[in-house]
This record gives structure tokens, C-alpha cells and sequence, in this order.
């Protein structure tokens, strides 16, 4: 099936009206719609009565959507304006059509008393109502199915989804209304802010299923498909990147905490192979393996980037539980079990001869680009990531499980982190000491030792090294008051 066309008829009542459109609009065109609007498709100097006579009589067009506030109404009952002129061919399509199912009418405000306003030529058909936050999410839907002919209460043919499932599995997760409407619930401060939060990480784990890629079965070129892959995640990657940093400026307790934690161990089936499947590669999943350690490093980058301690000692000092291993054997886990070698993009390494130190690493600092939080954070909470697990396993007599990946552009040119310069302060110090489970500079001594006698090891890359005593700012912690 193509992508059905659609026209949206409204007024240009305020330009907060306007803006309210173009969301739609853009909304539905990530979710396949062939969107036809006059603020995209209304050139200079064309006549704007054959445009909008065009839109609404055009076979082609299937579907148009009458977006309604009290301006619209009042507009088509006079008959004037350009939503009158509108009205005129849109009434007339609507009486005398044989195809009833080709308009449908969106309420975008209600009027003072909290009613939809209709104009007359309307009133007895059925709307979609748009207006209310609260249910966006469930009437959005609601409208994706009319565009498509697949209404909720009309059983689907075996075997087939509803077409603008399918589609929009091939291009993002289809988080993007409930993300708007978290987003809106956490800077407004709502009370239904943290389960909007749960409602939407529970929809983008669910989700990242469609992601999976069919086994390899040995292809030679399968990590250009792992490349793809973690190409086409980016929106949702940016999604979170917005999310962690809305839930550290506007939430300042510490509910968030949890809800985060639990989410990322909902993540972690997605590091192994999938149930029942039998013939695999290890690298078969590498492009999920990929995105849930970036999107683990963002969360703790953009947490320390906001000097948000609190939340991240929440991920960092808790382990995390997994179901069942190889052996059916369920464990708690350090963080360290997002961090995973991704074989397929060394294989992509010397497979096209590029000669990189770590391509892994290339991808990280590429992926950060516009994207809200720069690369020097990344690294920073990359290191922060292991020192911490360094400490935890010199402490528990194991070897530390994160390796930091983006470090190796510290090899070349050393430096100290932002968080560590400011640690100089002993009271700064203190805020972030427990994020690190320790209370005092003098608990770094094992650390230090354990560098010496290579008990904590230093991750190289060839002939390169970064040394952690620098990058920590190790001589000068606590040097001031």
C-alpha cells in the first residue's frame, strides 16, 4: 500500500494555532501520511482558491482533515475568508460524495465553556478530538487508524499488521506523542509526570524489538547492516538525550531515579539472543548492544553534566538484575553489564582496511554532533563510569567490567575532566564523593596502588594509554576548602 494523501483545511486563527498544525502535521508524516498542507505545498504567487479547490476534489487525495477551533467555525458559518470559500467546496463534497469516509473533523481548542465548536455543516458527523493532553496519545492513534481504514473495532486479516505499524517500525520506535506529552508533564511539573515517564520507557523497550536484525548466518557484510541499524536509532537516541536532561532540570527529587534504573534493566534481554532462537552469531545483536551502552553513558553524561549526583549514584552504586544466563541461572549485575565488545565493527574495521584505533569510538564522538551533549561530556562520564566500577571491583576482589571506549581520544591528548577540576574544592568533593562510594580523597589509595601493580588495569589502545590520575585531577582533589 502507498503512503496515503492527505490534506489538512484550518484557519490561521493565532500563531499558536498555526504551530499546533504544523506539529500535527509533522506528527502524522513521521507515521507515513503523505501530508499535504498550504504552508508546505502553497508556493508564491499561486492562486490559493484553485489550491484549496485542488486539495479537496483531487482523487488522489483520500483523506482530509478539518482542524476545528471557534475562528474555523465561525469563519465557515459566514462563509468568509478563505475557510469559507474552503467551506463551500468542502460542504458540497461532503453532501453529495458517495465516499463518506474522506473527511473527518480534528477539534484542536474547545470554546470558554468546554465544548467543541462545529460549524453547521458539520454537526451531525462524527470528530476526533484533539484538544486534551491527556488522552492525545489514545484519539492520535484513533485518527492514524481512520487514515489508514483500520479501525480499532474491525478484527485485522491473519497475519498482517496495520499498515502504519509496519511503516512506522522501519523508521523510529513510534515514542514521539507520548514523549511529547512526558516532556509537557515533567517542565509543568504534573502529577502524572513520573507515570508518563514509566508509560513511555515501558512503549520504547517494548519497541526496540522491531529493531532486531535477521541473523547474519555468516554475510560478510553484515556490520554495514549493525551501522544501518544504529543509524535509524538516532531519533529515539535524541528522544532520551531530551528526556534525561528534562527529568535533570525541571524534576529535583529523586523519584526519577528508580524509574530510570528499571528501565535500563528492562534493556538488557536485548543484549543476548533472542528466545528460541537456536542458530546465531554473537554479533547478530551488536546494533542494540550498541545503542543501550551509548544511551546508558548519555544518562550518567547528562546527569553529571547537570551536577545531578543524586540520580546518577541511583545508577551507578545499584546493580542491576538479569532474568536468566546460558545456564537458566538469574544474577545481579554491576553496570559494567551494558558494556559489551562489539565484534562486528572490528571485523567493519579490517574489513575496509581503515586502520582505526577504535571504530566504536569513532561512531560515539560522530553520534554526538547536535545532539545536545557534547563529546568532552560523553568521555567524562565514561570515565567516571570506570573509576567507579575500578573502585567497586578492587573492593569486591574482582576485575573492573567497563571499559571506556571513547577514552581513547584521551590517550593523545590527556587533560583533566570538568567534575574533577571543580573537586578541587573539598565541599565539591563531597557532593559527588558518594556517586563514587567513597567519603574521603584518602579512599583513593587502593585505586592508586592498584594502578601501580597493574591490579586495576589501564586500558591502551596500541601503543596509547590514558592515565587516570590525571584525567581525576588526582594531586589536587581537595585542596581547597
Amino acid at each position: 500500500m502507498s503512503e496515503p494523501k492527505l490534506f489538512i483545511s484550518y484557519s490561521w486563527s493565532t500563531p499558536e494555532h498555526q504551530k499546533w498544525v504544523l506539529r500535527l502535521g509533522t506528527e502524522l508524516r513521521e507515521n507515513g501520511v503523505d501530508v499535504l498542507l498550504d504552508k508546505w505545498d502553497l508556493k508564491e504567487g499561486h492562486d490559493a482558491n484553485a489550491f484549496m479547490e485542488k486539495m479537496v476534489s483531487d482523487e488522489s487525495i483520500k483523506k482530509v482533515i478539518i482542524v476545528l477551533d471557534e475562528q474555523y467555525s465561525d469563519k465557515a458559518n459566514k462563509r468568509s475568508g478563505g475557510v469559507g470559500t474552503e467551506t463551500q467546496i468542502i460542504s458540497a463534497e461532503v453532501y453529495e460524495s458517495v465516499d463518506q469516509n474522506k473527511f473527518v473533523a480534528v477539534i484542536a481548542s474547545r470554546d470558554q465553556e468546554g465544548k467543541a465548536k462545529l460549524p453547521v455543516f458539520y454537526k451531525s458527523r462524527i470528530y476526533i478530538d484533539l484538544s486534551d493532553d491527556g488522552l492525545y496519545g489514545s484519539n492520535f492513534e484513533q485518527l492514524l487508524r481512520w487514515i489508514y481504514d483500520k479501525p480499532l473495532n474491525i478484527k485485522p486479516e491473519l497475519g498482517k499488521k496495520p499498515v502504519f505499524l509496519n511503516e512506522e517500525a522501519s523508521v523510529s520506535l513510534g515514542t514521539s506523542v507520548i514523549f511529547r506529552r512526558l516532556i509537557d508533564a515533567l517542565k509543568s511539573s504534573r502529577p502524572h509526570a513520573n507515570g508518563a515517564l514509566v508509560e513511555y520507557f515501558s512503549l520504547f523497550s517494548r519497541n526496540l524489538s522491531r529493531f532486531r536484525l535477521e541473523p547474519s548466518r555468516g554475510g560478510t557484510e553484515f556490520d554495514q547492516k549493525v551501522l544501518d541499524s544504529i543509524n535509524q536509532l538516532l531519533p529515539a537516541r535524541n528522544e532520551l538525550i531530551e528526556v534525561f536532561s528534562t527529568i535533570a532540570q525541571y524534576d529535583l527529587s529523586t523519584g526519577a531515579g528508580p524509574i530510570i534504573h528499571k528501565f535500563f534493566e528492562s534493556l538488557i534481554p536485548y543484549l543476548d539472543k533472542p528466545e528460541n532462537v537456536t542458530s546465531y552469531h554473537k554479533w547478530d545483536w551488536d546494533n542494540l548492544k550498541f545503542v543501550i551502552q551509548e544511551s546508558f553513558m548519555i544518562c550518567i553524561g547528562v546527569l553529571l553534566k547537570h551536577e545531578r549526583y543524586d540520580l546518577a549514584e541511583c545508577l551507578v552504586r545499584q546493580r542491576y538484575f538479569a532474568e536468566s544466563d546460558n545456564y537458566g541461572q538469574s544474577k545481579m549485575h554491576s553496570y559494567g553489564i551494558f558494556r559489551n565488545h562489539l565484534e562486528s565493527l572490528s571485523y567493519r574495521n579490517n574489513r575496509l582496511k581503515l586502520r582505526r584505533l577504535s571504530v566504536h569510538a569513532d561512531l560515539l564522538k560522530e553520534r554526538c554532533t547536535d545532539s545536545g551533549l557534547s563529546f568532552n561530556n560523553l568521555m567524562q562520564a565514561d570515565f567516571l563510569l570506570y573509576l567507579a566500577e575500578s573502585l567497586q571491583g578492587l573492593a569486591e576482589n574482582r576485575r573492573q567490567e567497563w571499559w571506556p571506549e571513547s577514552l581513547v581520544f584521551k590517550s593523545f591528548h590527556g587533560g583533566t575532566f570538568e567534575m574533577f577540576l571543580r573537586a578541587e574544592s573539598l565541599s565539591y568533593f563531597n557532593r559527588m564523593a558518594n556517586l563514587l562510594g567513597i567519603s574521603s580523597k584518602s579512599d583513593f589509595t587502593a585505586l592508586v596502588e592498584g594502578l601501580k601493580s597493574q591490579a586495576v588495569y589501564v586500558p591502551k589502545w596500541g601503543f596509547d594509554n590514558i592515565n587516570p590520575l590525571e584525567l581525576m585531577n588526582y594531586d589536587r582533589l581537595c585542596i581547597r576548602p
